[in-house]
C-alpha cells in the first residue's frame, strides 16, 4: 500500500484539475445525493461488516486469498483468528480524512479538528510539535504501509523501542495495515501486531479485508478509475462515505504545484516521491471534486477560518 497519494497527474490533466479546483471548491454543494452514494457503497462494498477483517467475516480455519495476490491464500489458524476483532463499530458523525500533502502547511486547520468525532490519517504522519497547528494532532485511524515498517524500523528486528516511540502520539488509534493484499506484506503487518501486544502498547492493530478492497476497486472501475491499485487515501475516504455523517477531507492535494504555480514538496515533513503508475490519481482526484460537488463529502481548500 503506498501513501495516501502517490501519483502526481501531469500535463493537461493537472491543468485542469488545479484550475478547476477553487472554482468547485467555492461552489455551495447540495446534500441529497449523500444516501444514494452511501447505499451505492453499501450495496457492493459494506464497510460497516467488511472494511476491516474480524472475527465474524473471515472464520477459523478457512482459507482467504489475498486481495492483489489472489492465486494465493492464507489459512486461518488460532493464532491468526485471534488478532481479529470482532466487529468493529465506526460510525460516526463528523469524520475527517487528514492528509500528507504540503499545501497543508500554514493552513490553520488544527484546531478545528479537536472537536471531530473521528479522524483518519495515512501512513504515520508526525502530528506532534508545530505541525499540529496545521494538522491537527488528534487521530483515531490511521493506515500502515508495510514498507515503512521495513526501511524505517528495520522489520521491527531492533527499533521497535523507537517506533513505538514514534506513534505514542497517536494515542489510542487503530493501526490499519494492508496484511493481506500482497503476501509479502503479511509478515511485517504481524510484527506490528505483535509489539504492540508484547508492549502493551494503547494502540490496536487491525487488517484490511482482502473481499472489501477487492469490491471497492470494482466500484470505482465502473466509475471510470481504472488503476493496478486505488490509493490508501481514496479507500479510507470511500470508507469514510459509507460509515460517517460528514466527512470532511484536509490537504488533499496530490499536485508538485499550488494554484499558483508554486512548486511544492509531496508532503509536509518530506518529498519521498511514490512509484510511479501504481495509482489512477488524476482520475481519483476528479471523483473526489464530484463528491464535493454533490455534498457526499468537503474538500477543504486552503486556509481553514480561526476565530
Amino acid at each position: 500500500m503506498q501513501g495516501c497519494q502517490n501519483s502526481r497527474p501531469a500535463g493537461w490533466m493537472l491543468h485542469t484539475l488545479v484550475t478547476l479546483t477553487p472554482v468547485l471548491i467555492k461552489k455551495s454543494y447540495n446534500t441529497s445525493h449523500n444516501d444514494n452514494v452511501m447505499a451505492e457503497l453499501a450495496s457492493c462494498c459494506d464497510a460497516m461488516h467488511n472494511f476491516v477483517a474480524s472475527q465474524n467475516n473471515t472464520p477459523l480455519g478457512s482459507n482467504m486469498s489475498y486481495e492483489v495476490d489472489n492465486k494465493k491464500t492464507i489459512h486461518i489458524t488460532e493464532d491468526i483468528f485471534q488478532m481479529f476483532f470482532r466487529p468493529l463499530d465506526f460510525l460516526s458523525k463528523q469524520c475527517a480524512l487528514v492528509e500528507m500533502e504540503e499545501i497543508l502547511k500554514s493552513s490553520n486547520c488544527g484546531a478545528e479538528m479537536i472537536n471531530l468525532h473521528f479522524v483518519f490519517r495515512c501512513n504515520l504522519p508526525p502530528t506532534s510539535g508545530s505541525v499540529s497547528q496545521d494538522v491537527g494532532n488528534k487521530t483515531n485511524l490511521v493506515t500502515v504501509n508495510p514498507s515503512i515498517i521495513a526501511q524505517k524500523y528495520n522489520k521491527l528486528n531492533d527499533q521497535k523501542a523507537t517506533f513505538l516511540e514514534n506513534i505514542a502520539s497517536y494515542g489510542e488509534a487503530f493501526l490499519l495495515l494492508p496484511a493481506f493484499s500482497f503476501r509479502s506484506n503479511t509478515a511485517a503487518s504481524f510484527k506490528v501486531h505483535h509489539t504492540l501486544r508484547e508492549f502493551s502498547a494503547k494502540q490496536k492493530a487491525v487488517f484490511f479485508y482482502p473481499r472489501y478492497l477487492k469490491s471497492l476497486a470494482q466500484f470505482w472501475r465502473t466509475k471510470g478509475v481504472k488503476a493496478y491499485r486505488l490509493s490508501s487515501g481514496f479507500m479510507i475516504t470511500s470508507v469514510a462515505v459509507e460509515l460517517c455523517e460528514n466527512v470532511k477531507l484536509y490537504g488533499f492535494w496530490p499536485f508538485s504545484k499550488s494554484t499558483v504555480g508554486i512548486p511544492i514538496s509531496h508532503h509536509y515533513y518530506d518529498n519521498q516521491l511514490p512509484k510511479p503508475g501504481f495509482h489512477a490519481m488524476p482520475k481519483e482526484y476528479n471523483q473526489i471534486l464530484q463528491l464535493h460537488g454533490r455534498g457526499i463529502l468537503k474538500l477543504q481548500f486552503g486556509k481553514c477560518l480561526t476565530e
